[in-house]
């Protein structure tokens, strides 16, 4: 390793340092680093690394990835501080080069032959880093590959975003602790979570503009069915509806990539001249039937990557390095690749896990000045809204008791396993219609808005946010024009308005006119006791869940919103 001047080296972020002092601490040979996507992971790997290789300690650096582009990545990133990392090592090779200090591979190339790294490990004292190390949990053959390749290790550094996973299957090197319900959860060394960083000013804020609209579709009996996106629905309904709006054939698609476009233009004349946008397609072909409806929106056509195609990394390394406006892609881009200017994404894909949807937003949060907001467009759907609301939230791996399997759990696997972006969909369905309205912005864990028909003067609105605003800042705009077109629709419905709130309207024409006036009031109280006490939207609407009970307020029912509404009253 060529000596580096460390003070040429970019200042470490606080929980770098704190990271950093815990890491030398330690005496185990493992360490789990879990830290937000965009926190800067990579940076803080590679600085332990120059430690050790500088003190002797290790003579040699392997790095696994979940993938071939991300091993060209951090090969990139290790060169800038003078670690020369081969990512073009195989399997059929039997040491690295001399003129490297290690390796990047992959955790299906370690899995594939195990026996070949762990030569490499024994031969010489070896620094491990087990990038987004929940992946050596996606099959039998990648942990225990990983577990055989790498336990003859001098030291083990494992990384994450997301700690958690969809199944029971243990995570190698990663300690676990026995929890009061007999489950075992992970037990990570150093954590920074997304509200930590967003506090920091480290990545930036979300905003989700989640669209629902009317779905009709024919199953494969020759039945029409039809349904409000968003509205409360059988899980097998609400699937099917889902379906339904992601097919290019419908007009869901196309308004909302309409709608998408007109914020990034937003975004870009506001101050980010090169913000990029990324739909998340749910299979090739649907992910190539979006590019034509961008091409025909913009007059452009945008970079498409499919993770079979050969050159998918070199697209990604040039649209990063353009203006392009947008990016389309299946999977490809959902971990771990770093592309600072995306601002604006689609998520059009029907998968719904905690760890896909967070590495998923991950794309978007990476900051590079104060004041940067990203947007993130997705169906209304139940579990997709819970997420969102939740985004903060840090989690842990949790491994049930044997034989103590939650039904819940066992129901969202399934779904999981059929819902998988490129999964067969297997069942016949003929999309009629599909429509698109914005049903609510969600944001700091509140909800703001109120079904706005697509293309109105009020979506113009929403999608005309300033491109530059702090989370405060945005979330004050939001309440003054949530409680602005309020206090408009009272006025032009002839009800009177709540005494000192604005809020109470014409009675409601239907349970669902309902449902949607009492979820408004009960964010506006949210968003005003955010404003007096500074604590965060989502911190609120947790206590009130806690006092209250329920799900969060996009799927509560009429009476839980109307307990949640005395209770912060009361507050």
């Amino acid at each position: 390793m060529p000596l580096v001047d460390r003070s040429s080296l970019p200042e470490l972020r606080e929980w770098q340092r704190r990271a950093m002092v815990a890491y030398h601490r330690s005496q185990s040979e493992d360490f789990l680093a879990v830290a937000t996507p965009g926190a800067g992971k990579t940076t803080f790997a590679l600085r332990i690394a120059m430690d050790l290789l500088s003190a002797g300690t290790v003579t040699q650096v392997t790095v696994v990835a979940p993938t071939e582009h991300l091993k060209v990545q951090w090969a990139q990133a290790a060169a800038r501080v003078g670690i020369m990392l081969d990512p073009r090592f195989r399997n059929a090779d039997v040491h690295t080069a001399g003129d490297f200090d290690g390796a990047v591979v992959t955790y299906a190339q370690v899995g594939a032959d195990p026996a070949v790294h762990r030569r490499r490990t024994l031969t010489r004292p070896t620094l491990v880093i087990l990038d987004e190390i929940h992946h050596a949990g996606d099959a039998r053959s990648w942990g225990e590959g990983v577990q055989k390749a790498f336990a003859p290790a001098t030291r083990r550094l494992a990384l994450t975003g997301t700690p958690f996973r969809s199944d029971d299957n243990p995570i190698p090197f990663v300690g676990y602790e026995v929890a009061p319900d007999g489950s075992m959860q992970s037990r990570p060394d150093s954590v920074y979570g997304y509200a930590h960083a967003l506090a920091d000013g480290v990545v930036r804020p979300v905003l989700f503009l989640a669209y629902s609209g009317q779905a009709r579709w024919r199953n494969s009996a020759g039945d029409e069915l039809a349904v409000r996106l968003g509205e409360p629905l059988t899980k097998d309904l609400t699937s099917q509806a889902w379906r339904t709006a992601l097919d290019p054939a419908g007009d869901w698609i196309p308004q909302v990539l309409r709608a998408a476009d007109a914020r990034l233009t937003a975004l870009r004349d506001a101050g980010m001249p090169d913000a990029g946008g990324l739909v998340i397609a749910s299979d090739q072909q649907s992910a190539r039937a979006y590019a034509g409806i961008l091409a025909r929106v913009t007059g452009r056509s945008p970079v498409v990557v499919l993770s079979d195609d050969a050159g998918s990394s070199d697209r990604i390394a040039r649209f990063n390095d353009s203006d392009d406006r947008w990016m389309i892609a299946v999977r490809m881009v959902s971990e771990g690749v770093d592309i600072p200017r995306l601002a604006v994404g689609v998520y059009a894909t029907n998968a719904h896990t905690p760890l896909f949807f967070a590495q998923a937003i991950g794309r978007f949060v990476r900051s590079r000045r104060r004041g940067e907001t990203a947007s993130v467009f997705l169906p209304s759907v139940a579990p997709l809204l819970e997420l969102a609301a939740e985004l903060e939230r840090d989690r842990d791996h949790v491994i049930r008791p044997p034989g103590d399997p939650d039904p819940e759990d066992l129901l969202a696997e399934a779904q999981r396993r059929r819902d998988e972006p490129g999964a067969d969909l297997g069942l016949r369905r003929e999309t009629l219609a599909a429509t698109a309205e914005l049903d609510q912005v969600i944001f700091d864990g509140a909800s703001f808005g109120t079904p706005i028909q697509a293309g109105s003067p009020e979506e113009e609105e929403f999608l005309g946010l300033p491109g530059l605003l702090t989370p405060e800042q945005v979330s004050m705009l939001l309440s003054k024009r949530q409680a602005a077109q309020v206090a408009e629709r009272a006025g032009q419905g002839g009800g009177p308005a709540a005494a000192g709130s604005g809020l109470q309207s014409a009675a409601p024409t239907s349970a669902a006119e309902r449902r949607v006036r009492l979820r408004r009031q009960l964010n506006a109280l949210v968003a005003a006791r955010h404003h007096a006490t500074d604590v965060p939207h989502g911190k609120i609407h947790a206590e009130l869940r806690r006092i209250c009970g329920g799900p969060p307020s996009a799927q509560a029912t009429l009476e839980q919103l109307e307990q949640r509404i005395e209770a912060i009253q009361r507050m």
